[in-house]
């Protein structure tokens, strides 16, 4: 008898006696036999990880692997940041419920930069991390039409997207509320409408940037999806369509994605009757190109629409939290308001009269001040403590002859090794010039400039994006967002901690797993200027 057949016998002789409980004792027995289960699940797992590698976390030989797992959950950052400590050089691994880390040091990292992703995935890593099988991600594994249209069309010509953008925020200049006087706020969510805005508007359209319910569902998407794929982590893959059937945030993905359906349709729809005449800069979008060089397969309606929420998922969040970030941590040191506020003006007098559309692309590329300071908040607020990420397609071995077996997760952390005093001197102090000072050093050169920004990738300086040949195709956009919408705030508006007199602290971050979030409940005083 099989192992699957032996578990379904123990099964039913659980199951039976169950129908004729209580609800309660059907909740307890349920519970129960979910948890036995698990740690059956979790002591038979065949985990392919690199040999003789030490697991790191446990408190003593006796924990169990589920309650180390269950640790990482809320814990993850204490786990990482002490293998690090002991492991900086070797690799070494971190358990959570559905799967092993192997973290790497970072010398391999320029190894693995240009290894190709049919070997070593980072979308892969992605998708698995989302559980495609039940969020309906399975399009992402044989096309990459979304992160062609990036870097064919939207990276190409980001002076015209963010003209768009641009127009965008104006028009949803009102989602702020008023503020004559200081009034406290969530500066979180005013950032997600704002953001949710331009995107939509870049990526489909004005009819879905103007479109309340898309509005909201692309700010909900990322919710839902994560905490879908977050619960059903939790569970053994042969335990998951159980689960699966009673968590809410997965039935109102498919609502998400009708909605979807129904812009792109649209969308479809107006390109068919569209004059080419009419087909000007202020119709266009992202969406356009897709439609235009997409397969018969990817321009079917279902994974257009499927397709336009996952690049919600990549966009809305991540650079309205970075957003927020950066006015938690300039409220924290006031004393930059002047000189950030003065560098926007300089640049904005400097360019003011001219209507080229190169202009806001040059403008928010000469804000090298607040480009430092939002560098310095990705150091020290990393979105993820384990950047990046690879899962194995086929093995590999590296140059020192480690063997990474097919199969096997990777991946490097990015938070604990940019606050390693080895490689950022001060690492605890936020220094939000560090950036600009070493763009400006006399013995820098054309290098130190242009890897110390916050688009660019680098090993000791940003890897919030990931790194080498697969790093995020839409850094590009989302950095120049987050400056479009903090120099018009830090123009229009005053910004200071609720606490006494103005002064706080910037608030707590939380984790699940590996992700990072700041505390929802953080808010902030916000008050228009007062300019004489």
């Amino acid at each position: 008898m099989s192992f699957r057949e032996r578990v379904t016998v123990v099964l039913s002789r659980i199951v039976e006696p169950m129908r004729t409980a209580n609800g309660f004792e059907q909740f307890a027995a349920g519970a129960v036999m979910l948890v036995v289960l698990s740690l059956i699940s979790s002591w038979r797992r065949n985990k392919k990880n690199i040999a003789n590698v030490p697991i790191h976390g446990y408190r003593s030989r006796f924990e169990p692997t589920m309650l180390l797992q269950l640790r990482f959950v809320m814990g993850a950052k204490g786990i990482i940041s002490s293998g690090y400590k002991r492991f900086k050089n070797v690799p070494f691994i971190v358990r959570r419920f559905d799967t092993d880390y192997n973290i790497l040091p970072i010398k391999y990292l320029d190894e693995l930069r240009w290894v190709s992703p049919s070997i070593l995935s980072s979308k892969i890593a992605t998708t698995q991390n989302m559980l495609y099988e039940w969020t309906d991600l399975h399009f992402l594994h044989r096309s990459d039409l979304h992160a062609h249209a990036m870097k064919r069309d939207l990276t190409p010509n980001l002076s015209k997207y963010l003209q768009l953008a641009a127009k965008e925020v104006d028009h949803g200049w009102n989602d702020i509320p008023p503020c004559d006087d200081w009034v406290e706020v969530d500066i979180q969510e005013i950032s997600r409408k704002l953001v949710a805005r331009m995107s939509a508007r870049i990526f489909l359209g004005e009819t879905a940037s103007r479109d309340p319910e898309w509005l909201r569902v692309s700010q909900d998407y990322t919710i839902d999806a994560f905490a879908t794929a977050f619960m059903l982590r939790m569970v053994p893959t042969w335990m998951r369509f159980i689960l699966a059937r009673f968590i809410p945030f997965r039935y109102r993905l498919r609502h998400h994605r009708k909605k979807a359906e129904q812009i792109v349709a649209d969308k479809m729809k107006s390109r068919r009757e569209r004059k080419p005449l009419e087909d000007d800069d202020s119709s266009v979008s992202l969406v356009d190109w897709m439609l235009d060089h997409g397969t018969e397969q990817e321009n079917e309606l279902s994974e257009m629409a499927n397709r336009q929420c996952i690049m919600t998922l990549a966009s809305i969040h991540t650079t309205s939290t970075n957003t927020a970030t950066f006015l938690f941590e300039l409220c924290a040191h006031p004393e930059w308001f002047p000189v950030l506020r003065a560098e926007i003006e300089e640049v904005a007098r400097t360019e003011k009269g001219n209507e080229s559309e190169m202009d806001i692309k040059r403008w928010h590329a000469r804000l090298e001040k607040m480009d430092s300071f939002l560098l310095e908040c990705f150091r020290v607020h990393p979105p993820v403590l384990l950047s990046p990420q690879r899962v194995a397609l086929q093995p590999f071995t590296l140059k020192d002859g480690t063997y990474i077996p097919k199969g096997c997760r990777i991946a490097f952390a990015n938070s604990e090794h940019q606050m390693d005093p080895e490689i950022t001197p001060d690492p605890t102090t936020f220094d939000p010039m560090r950036a600009y000072r070493a763009r400006h050093a006399p013995d820098g050169g054309p290098e130190s400039y242009h890897r110390n920004q916050a688009v660019q990738t680098d090993i000791n300086n940003n890897l919030t994006f990931g790194y080498g040949s697969q790093a995020c195709p839409g850094r590009f956009l989302g950095v120049a967002e987050i400056k479009l919408l903090l120099a018009r705030l830090l123009t229009q508006f005053d910004f200071e901690y609720p606490g006494p007199e103005g002064t706080g602290q910037v608030p707590r971050t939380m984790t699940a797993d590996e992700n990072v979030f700041m505390d929802p409940r953080a808010r902030l005083m916000m008050r228009k200027r007062k300019v004489a």
